[in-house]
């Protein structure tokens, strides 16, 4: 099989697999634990930081998931999910597609400090409510960019949807989604589709989050 997808549960990486699934290919998933296992050597040789996603197509390798989104729209959307080069929604797609990354730096910062550092007390506290505050404001961001839209584009789902989708995955561990309306039901939407469904953790595979963690203690 030429797809293949280097995965964890809960990660970056689901970004990857949800969007697989969405354009319906056939692909192989890899499954990780995260941790020591990712350093092993032979796994370095796919991906050099010892992360995850890394998608193995034929010949090509990638390890960053906002470029695994290009490139699987490039290569395999009918013209759905992808807006081309010179579509009206092409800035806004881009946008929005490397927008989950600036979500993604607040949540990974968030998602270290609850999973890797124990215990509770240890955790920085001042760094956590930063960043939770941090990651209220692209709520604000999204919530006025969802105004009068059921999707991020007006033309309807597409392949940035999984991105921000699964930010808002994580976000909900962190802070609460209910104070903004629009991103609510968006994400309600998201939750609806059966590619979102199949992208979840399945029975007995490791999380990383299992509750939220809305109220960060007082420094």
């Amino acid at each position: 099989m030429s797809l293949v997808l280097h995965h964890a549960p809960q990660a970056r990486s689901m970004r990857s697999l949800w969007l697989l699934h969405e354009l319906g290919l056939e692909f192989e998933v890899v499954t990780h634990t995260l941790g020591p296992a990712l350093r092993d050597p032979a796994y370095l040789a796919v991906h050099p930081l010892g992360r995850v996603p890394a998608l193995i197509d034929g010949p090509v390798r990638l390890f960053e998931s906002g470029a695994i989104c290009e490139y699987l729209c490039e290569q395999y959307d009918p013209g759905t999910l992808w807006r081309v080069p010179g579509h009206p929604e092409r800035a806004a797609w881009l946008n929005w597609l490397h927008f989950a990354e600036t979500m993604g730096q607040h949540l990974a910062a968030l998602t270290q400090a609850h999973v890797v550092i124990q215990p509770p007390e240890a955790r920085p506290q001042i760094i956590m409510k930063l960043e939770a505050k941090r990651l209220s404001k692209t709520l604000d961001v999204l919530e006025a960019g969802l105004d009068g839209h059921d999707y991020l584009l007006p033309g309807g789902f597409s392949a940035v949807d999984t991105g921000i989708g699964y930010s808002l995955y994580l976000a909900g561990h962190f802070v609460p989604l209910e104070p903004y309306p629009n991103v609510e039901r968006y994400f309600y939407r998201l939750q609806d589709r059966d590619a979102w469904r199949k992208s979840l953790p399945g029975p007995g595979e490791p999380v990383i989050l299992t509750r939220p963690f809305y109220a960060v203690p007082e420094a």
